[in-house]
């Protein structure tokens, strides 16, 4: 079997505690990897230092010349991978394999994550503002007369990773053009991606000792997360929740991302239907920018009927259909526990149209693989339980409003599409403070700009601007 060994720093370490990632349809052992014990990587954190003093040895210029490289090999490159190596059509396969999604929503994943290394310097100019990246090297400049000056929160960032989609890696792989080391723990089924992108960019020319790759446990994670100067977490509630309190710590928990429809949107909603569709089916819903709830101030029942016609038409295919729309889920018992969460809430009202197109429950066995086909929740208010949830694979609620409850009723939003050309709702919109990302018009919630980030900001996160002046000749 395949072992992936820990990186230390860039060297391989094989470890004498395993995990083992299995294959979502025949539940056989697929991947080992070596499992790095707390008391491991506290040591090997206090080098963290080291690694920065490497990264600072190279202009900013150069590391984003490198990104670009590094996008190429890894869409299409032969990477080492463990003693071995693993070409883009292995890796689509591998992703697959433990993850349970189709090849062609690893590639697009794949596209999107090369698509960030690629575009480093629009991606650097967005996060920073900055009218020059060389500014980035000497940490001072001037900006319309103004001095600026900035320095690192830490010597590295820490990143707990999740294993539902590859796309996430995008968020953390600009981290090494800001010349910060990167301390991995990888998801316990998606293994590769991290894996990939380091070879790829160590291939491309940056130091393989700025990288520290650590399948671990819990215990583990927290001691990535409490030893590193600044820390990325991807989670669910209750992880998000765990570490809500540290400043250090940017956490990517659920999105809860919506599609508003009010006034002319709510009216004319027929022909956003095909957005709909695909902000809450892309990606079989695993992303956080996955539609999840719609709002409407018009006939949210009819909305709802309409959007479960379409969405009741995905069905199971082959892992290598190129029109595959829903993916498996790796863990049988995880989908029969989300389903009958799901129906436990479905009280007061509240149907799942989709189910009631297909004339057959949610949770669908395929040539050895259980799906979760889509659900359409048409709840009664705003105050349903349902309104507001995300769960993972296609599921949305359509929720029928009265036009002043918006923006206020929608809470923690990471996208919202506003479809209305209401400009005093626009306005409310911009003042939201709980919308990370606001799109007005007919633009999909998974659809992503480079220059902008959706969720946080990572020259923000790794970075802090201090007060400072200097008299013009000492200032170069």
């Amino acid at each position: 079997m395949l072992h992936l060994p820990i990186l230390r720093y860039g060297k391989p370490y094989r470890s004498v505690d395993t995990a083992t990632a299995v294959h979502y349809r025949t539940r056989q052992p697929f991947v080992e990897a070596s499992q790095a014990n707390a008391g491991l990587i506290r040591r090997d954190l206090a080098r963290q230092h080291e690694a920065a003093a490497i990264l600072q040895g190279f202009t900013t210029r150069e590391l984003i010349a490198m990104a670009g490289k590094a996008s190429g090999y890894f869409l299409n490159d032969t990477l080492p991978l463990g003693d071995s190596a693993q070409s883009p059509q292995e890796f689509v396969e591998a992703v697959s394999a433990t993850t349970g999604l189709p090849w062609v929503m690893v590639r697009r994943n794949m596209a999107k994550i090369a698509g960030v290394l690629a575009s480093m310097e629009t991606v650097l100019m967005g996060l920073t503002r900055l009218p020059n990246l060389d500014m980035l090297d000497s940490g001072v400049g001037d900006i319309d007369g103004r001095a600026l000056s900035f320095f690192p929160r830490g010597d590295s960032m820490g990143v707990i990773l999740p294993s539902n989609s590859p796309g996430v890696h995008s968020l953390w792989a600009p981290a090494i053009a800001l010349k910060t080391p990167l301390i991995l723990k990888p998801g316990s089924s998606e293994l590769w991606t991290p894996y990939r992108i380091i070879q790829a960019y160590v291939k491309a020319g940056v130091p393989a000792e700025v990288f520290g790759y650590y399948p671990t446990s819990h215990a583990g994670g927290g001691e990535i997360l409490r030893g590193t100067g600044r820390g990325m977490l991807f989670g669910d509630v209750a992880a998000a929740k765990a570490w809500s309190g540290d400043p250090r710590i940017e956490i990517h928990g659920p999105g809860y991302s919506k599609i508003i429809l009010a006034d002319d949107g709510a009216a004319g909603w027929e022909k956003y239907l095909d957005l709909m569709v695909d902000s809450v089916s892309n990606n079989s819903g695993r992303s956080c920018v996955n539609c999840s709830s719609i709002w409407t101030t018009g006939d949210g029942r009819a909305l709802a009927e309409a959007l479960a016609e379409r969405l009741a038409r995905i069905k199971p295919t082959a892992e290598d259909d190129p029109n595959a729309a829903v993916a498996p889920l790796a863990n049988p018992d995880v989908a029969k526990r989300i389903s009958a969460m799901v129906d436990s809430e479905l009280d007061g009202g509240a149907e799942d149209l989709c189910a009631k197109v297909r004339g057959s429950g949610r949770v669908a066995e395929w040539d050895g693989c259980t799906y979760l086909l889509p659900s359409v929740i048409h709840v009664p208010s705003k105050e349903h339980s349902l309104a507001n949830r995300e769960f993972g694979y296609p599921h949305v609620s359509v929720v029928q409003v009265e036009p002043h409850d918006l923006p206020e009723c929608l809470g923690p939003t990471l996208v919202c599409t506003a479809l209305t050309n209401d400009k005093r709702l626009h306005q409310r919109l911009l003042a939201n403070p709980h919308i990370g990302r606001l799109n007005l018009g007919p633009i999909s919630t998974m659809k992503i700009s480079w220059d902008q980030p959706h969720e946080g900001n990572l020259f923000d996160h790794l970075y802090s601007r201090r007060a400072f002046q200097a008299v013009p000749e000492l200032v170069g």
